[in-house]
């Protein structure tokens, strides 16, 4: 679980400093920096896993042209920021298992996780230059301390259960200045063995990306976390396609493998959960749990299910509304097939981290949005009870710009994104800023996050503008319209609508 987020030097994050809570809302207009801080943390996360070249690569960007590694930095006036650096606060699991299989314990799992980067550039030379790693560490949280770092509501039983370990005094990881060198080394769990020390200059990875279970366990299951940070954009292409018998038994990140996942869960996973060998009694229980779950969008629907094709070797997930039609999913809606995605997810206790989602609204009919947000926080981990099976440690974040989500987000979930002009000495540029309600928990911490002006939330609350409001728009002047069309006007100025909106949407004189 990340529980707080600071990056600078990357796209327009400049000094940004999040927390986040089991579910948070992002909003904001285009361009103000709500997919740069999915792209930090999606490259943070890529780095646990992948040289430094390969996350850069996986970060988004113009696909017309080929990656320009100084994209990442922060650029204004001409200039490139020289470094880029991010530090994460998080909890890790407990437990684990390394890439050779091996079983890992982490000994602390509160952890603060720093990395520095930046562009190494051959003098004379017009190639943008390779990353390098100027800082990496990794130390631990005192249990004593956790209370006080974790300032969204929960219950101390929850607390208990996901913040374990004892006393430390050393880093997991360090940097240090040995002669001209720095070195960067990643030291064992015990009090015994030697650090393995690697030259920042030559590394051509993080230090967390190569740890293993026997000499690192807690380092390992930092890095199991980070792994666990994804992205999911759901496309309707694949969530609606069938799935081969052996396909993989979770949701992929773009949707795909929905009805394997569905299928592995109810028919297997279901027999673990309840402690029986009845796999068909517990298939359809979870079968009618992600039904009602979709009855909330649709009313309509009132069976879900997965057929299993065994000459043909596919799974195919079907629909069925009050009428006995069966739908398979390729008909779906988009909305419906991405919300049903969301739906399986809530039931399924292996997919557990950071799940990051824009727009989850699109293709959801506004009066049922709030169907859509109840989901989404029910898909977040529960932190008034101890984690476990029927409550796996899941952190929800979204980002929007939608009026009906915002107006329906509970008020301790939400960020507003917005743009700020700073001027630094001989220097101006625009940079993201994330501003939280006053009488929040955000506000109440230790180093308070920026409040939301008023004015911006007025363009949530009442979104649709006076008469005339875009120059040159072509309500402005009806009379340059063809005479044989009448006058245009807008559905919100109709006058027997007005009484409907939640502010006059008159035109001022």
């Amino acid at each position: 679980m990340l529980t707080r987020f600071k990056v600078s030097g990357f796209k327009n994050l400049i000094d940004v400093d999040v927390r986040f809570g089991p579910f948070t809302c992002i909003a904001g207009a285009n361009a103000t920096g709500k997919s740069n801080l999915f792209d930090a943390i999606g490259f943070l996360s890529a780095l646990a896993n992948d040289t430094l070249v390969g996350a850069a690569s996986s970060v988004r960007g113009d696909t017309r042209h080929p990656m320009d590694i100084r994209s990442l930095f922060h650029h204004a006036a001409g200039r490139y920021a020289p470094e880029i650096s991010f530090e994460a606060v998080m909890i890790v699991p407990s437990t684990g298992v390394d890439d050779l299989g091996q079983d890992a314990q982490a000994s602390i799992t509160f952890l603060r996780y720093s990395l520095i980067i930046s562009c190494r550039n051959e003098r004379g030379s017009r190639d943008p230059g390779e990353l390098e790693i100027r800082r990496e560490e990794l130390t631990h949280i005192n249990q004593k301390d956790a209370k006080i770092n974790l300032p969204f509501y929960h219950q101390a039983a929850w607390r208990k259960s996901v913040v374990k370990g004892a006393r430390r005094q050393a880093p997991f990881i360090s940097t240090e200045i040995e002669g001209e060198r720095r070195v960067i080394k990643l030291h064992q769990d015990g009090r015994q063995g030697k650090p393995r020390q690697r030259s920042a200059s030559d590394l051509p990875r993080t230090m967390l990306s190569a740890s293993n279970a026997a000499e690192n366990p807690t380092v390992l299951l930092a890095r199991r976390e980070m792994q666990s940070w994804r992205l999911l954009q759901l496309e309707p292409a694949a969530l609606g396609k069938p799935c081969g018998l052996r396909a993989p038994k979770e949701l992929g990140t773009d949707g795909s493998h929905l009805a394997s996942a569905l299928f592995y869960h109810a028919h297997e996973n279901g027999s673990r959960l309840t402690g029986t060998l009845d796999s068909t009694g517990d298939a359809i229980q979870i079968y009618t749990q992600v039904a009602n779950r979709l009855a909330g969008l649709i009313e309509d629907i009132r069976e879900i299910t997965v057929d299993e094709d065994p000459k043909r070797e596919l799974l195919t997930l079907v629909a069925t509304d009050r009428n006995n039609t069966r739908h398979s999913a390729r008909v779906l809606s988009d909305g419906t097939l991405r919300f049903l995605a969301l739906a399986v997810l809530e039931l399924d206790p292996r997919a557990q981290g950071l799940i990051c989602l824009e727009e989850p609204e699109n293709g959801i009919h506004p009066e049922r949005i709030p169907a859509m947000l109840d989901l989404l926080q029910d898909v977040a981990v529960d932190t008034t009870l101890p984690i476990g099976a029927d409550n796996p440690m899941r952190q929800i974040i979204v980002n929007t710009h939608s009026p009906a989500v915002v107006g329906q987000v509970p008020d301790n979930s939400l960020l507003v994104a917005q743009i700020l002009k700073t001027v630094d000495k001989d220097r101006r540029y625009c940079r993201a800023s994330f501003a939280c309600l006053p009488d929040t928990w955000r506000e109440k911490t230790e180093d308070p996050a920026l409040l939301v002006p008023k004015g911006k939330l007025l363009v949530y609350l009442n979104p649709i503008g006076p008469l005339g409001v875009e120059s040159g728009s072509r309500y402005d002047n009806p009379q340059a319209a063809d005479e044989q069309m009448p006058p245009m006007r807008r559905v919100a100025d109709r006058p027997d609508l007005q009484l409907l909106l939640p502010f006059s949407n008159r035109a001022v004189d």
